[in-house]
């Protein structure tokens, strides 16, 4: 068949009424049947790349995307490839006078850098590889693509850390060992089993127990994605689900994958870079506070964009006409909006109010979308409380001191070759503002002189004295901040000479986790509200089937079914990747909950399984062959509960099955 007869189909009867762009893969059972064409829904293959076919009408349309953030620029990237939409039919309109939003990396050595936030990323997040695999790479030659230089720099650079967890002014801990009792882990477990809409508006803390949220296990997952313990229940328990393959990993951070340089550079510059290159046009310092609309019963239709444009320090008004077949995508408030930032001698001063953002923030566009109609949702439930929502963050710049040495001590490499170097943040269990303080892989700046160390620090409660400042956080400077890290990692009296050779630039964020606040079932937008036609949301306030947010796949993920649906393409976005259903990692995410120890029926499972083919899901148990049967047997009497003659009838039994197993052809 000649293409020029493909292309004259009728697109949107292909992608039927009833096509599903976002499917859920806990919604109901998959199976083959005569009329299902589709792979399973988190199906993950080259097979759900196939390049679709131009959607009709394309080339007189335009979009307008209102953030300049990973997810705006995803949203022109998908427009492009998957919609063939010609890219300078496409206007990103950003409130800052650079792109890419919280996924920021400036600076140099003299002033020092700063990098608000990083992302922790593992092999898994589908739409973020499927979107760089098609971006050109930074640094390689042509033909190479960001995930190629992204693979070939941790395939040949493992990712881990050898100090994780840290107390006592300098102590490593134990972080394998979790320190959850059978209870505490059947806290988790039960977690899993609840179904989600069983856990609107309830905390973390009004669930576990106190003995749970003291425990490694808690600081390990809290710092490492940011929890506090007032936030959103319902969050954890998707976390939970996404990173069940990577539970095994938390202690070494072995399940991560990092960038040669900051998030920046290595992401945004690319893509930004490509869309530039392909037409797509840019407008700073635009701030979009309504759209209005055309609505009627069954309709929402965006007819104009209304913004505010600063020139000279002065604000003027802009409005934007928007025909009905054009298409319109709207970042739905923003983490790191009204960031207040501080030096060595000054303390950050918020620009808000507690319980809200004020008329010249970047959430003003999201308030005014909810008075127009309940399917915009409730953003007040994530602005209402910066003190549940804010951290700080700093970034320190370093020549080499007593506290480079002390980071090479703790480093997995010598940080000054430039590979993995402590493997993630190192979290202090006994700082009362829960530091963490992390070197990544040097230098993290393209710029950056060679004796020259980038370090992150973060702090997440910031209603606490510190233990060496009494002080809270947000109260500190940038030289008292130094101060407290320092005495964290044994270093007060070497603390002169650190503060003269260091540079550190605070960011004190009051939304940067507002995305964790409890909320309930429609506070949260979905990526294509009800009735909506020409009008997508992207962005960590969206509402997705089973994804997580606070990361750059749940960015993407937004826009990307934004494009599906508004233009009715043929093609799914995957449910994310279903690791959480196999059953290896079900095994060895119970077996890493128990400190590494085997649970209660895993060494039945062994003595079933492990003369099959199917012996590989279980890990190698712990212990000397010559003290497995023993073991066993106390295993058994556990589980049985029972008289010790029914107890060896019963582990006979298995080993006769056993050897029946192995003894076959």
């Amino acid at each position: 068949m000649r293409y020029d007869k493909i292309a004259t189909f009728d697109i949107p009867t292909i992608a039927a009424e009833g096509f599903e762009h976002e499917p859920d893969a806990t919604r109901d059972y998959w199976q083959h049947s005569a009329k299902n064409t589709l792979p399973p829904y988190d199906f993950i293959s080259p097979y759900a790349r196939h390049k679709t076919l131009p959607t009709p009408g394309i080339e007189q349309r335009k979009a307008w995307i209102i953030g300049g953030g990973v997810g705006g620029l995803a949203a022109a990237f998908y427009l492009i490839r998957d919609a063939h939409m010609p890219a300078e039919n496409i206007y990103i309109l950003e409130e800052m006078t650079l792109e890419g939003g919280s996924m920021d990396g400036s600076g140099n050595p003299e002033e020092g850098y700063i990098i608000r936030g990083g992302r922790e990323m593992n092999w898994n997040y589908d739409t973020l590889w499927d979107m760089f695999q098609d971006i050109p790479a930074a640094e390689l030659p042509e033909g190479y693509s960001v995930l190629d230089e992204y693979r070939l720099i941790n395939d040949n650079d493992a990712n881990y850390s050898k100090a994780r967890l840290m107390a006592k002014n300098g102590d490593i801990l134990d972080a394998k060992e979790f320190g959850l009792n059978k209870s505490q882990q059947w806290e988790l477990i039960r977690l899993m089993l609840k179904r989600k809409e069983a856990l609107d508006d309830i905390r973390i803390e009004d669930y576990f127990s106190k003995g749970f949220l003291k425990s490694n296990f808690w600081f390990l997952f809290r710092s490492m994605f940011a929890f506090k313990d007032s936030h959103s229940l319902l969050e954890t328990k998707l976390y939970l689900h996404r990173f069940l393959d990577s539970i095994d990993g938390f202690a070494d951070l072995s399940a991560l994958v990092f960038p040669k340089y900051n998030q920046y550079d290595t992401f945004i510059k690319p893509l930004s870079d490509y869309l530039r290159q392909q037409g797509v046009q840019f407008q700073f310092a635009t701030r979009v506070v309504d759209l209005d609309m055309q609505i009627t019963e069954d309709q929402k239709i965006v007819t104009g964009i209304q913004a505010m444009v600063r020139e000279n320090d002065q604000e003027q008004p802009l409005t934007i006409a928007v025909n009905h077949q054009d298409l319109v995508f709207a970042l739905t408030g923003s983490m790191t909006e009204q960031t207040a930032y501080a030096s060595m001698e000054t303390v950050p001063q918020l620009t808000c109010e507690q319980d809200d953002p004020g008329e010249q923030s970047g959430w003003m566009l999201w308030k005014n979308l909810a008075k127009k109609s309940p399917v915009f949702g409730k953003p007040e439930k994530f602005y209402g409380d910066t003190e549940q929502s804010m951290w700080e963050s700093a970034t320190l710049t370093c020549k080499p001191s007593p506290l480079t040495q002390k980071i090479i001590e703790l480093a997995v490499n010598d940080p000054y070759t430039g590979r993995t170097a402590t493997g993630g943040i190192i979290t202090f269990t006994d700082s009362k503002w829960l530091l963490s303080v992390t070197c990544n892989r040097q230098p993290h700046f393209p710029n950056q002189p060679n004796d020259t160390l980038v370090l992150w620090v973060y702090g997440l409660l910031m209603d606490q004295q510190g233990n060496a400042v009494k002080k809270t956080m947000p109260e500190c400077t940038g030289k008292e901040i130094i101060t407290e890290l320092c005495y964290h990692l044994g270093l007060q009296d070497q603390l002169k000479d650190i503060l003269s050779k260091t540079k550190i630039r605070v960011a004190l964020m009051p939304y940067i986790t507002a995305q964790f606040m409890p909320r309930a079932t429609g506070d949260r937008p979905h990526p294509v509200p009800e009735g909506c036609t020409n009008l997508g949301l992207i962005g960590q306030f969206v509402e997705t089937r089973n994804d997580i947010i606070f990361t750059m796949e749940a960015s993407i993920r937004t826009a990307r079914i934004g494009v599906y649906k508004l233009l009715n393409i043929p093609k799914q976005v995957p449910d994310i990747s279903p690791t959480q259903y196999d059953i290896r990692n079900l095994i060895k995410g119970a077996r890493a909950l128990n400190s590494n120890k085997p649970f209660l029926g895993e060494r039945l499972l062994h003595r079933l399984l492990d003369k099959t083919y199917y012996a590989h899901i279980l890990p190698p148990l712990p212990e000397p062959e010559q003290v497995k049967q023993s073991k066993f047997e106390e295993e058994l009497h556990e589980i049985l509960d029972k008289g010790s003659t029914l107890m060896h009838q019963f582990g006979n039994w298995i080993q006769a099955l056993r050897e029946n197993f192995s003894n076959r052809e």
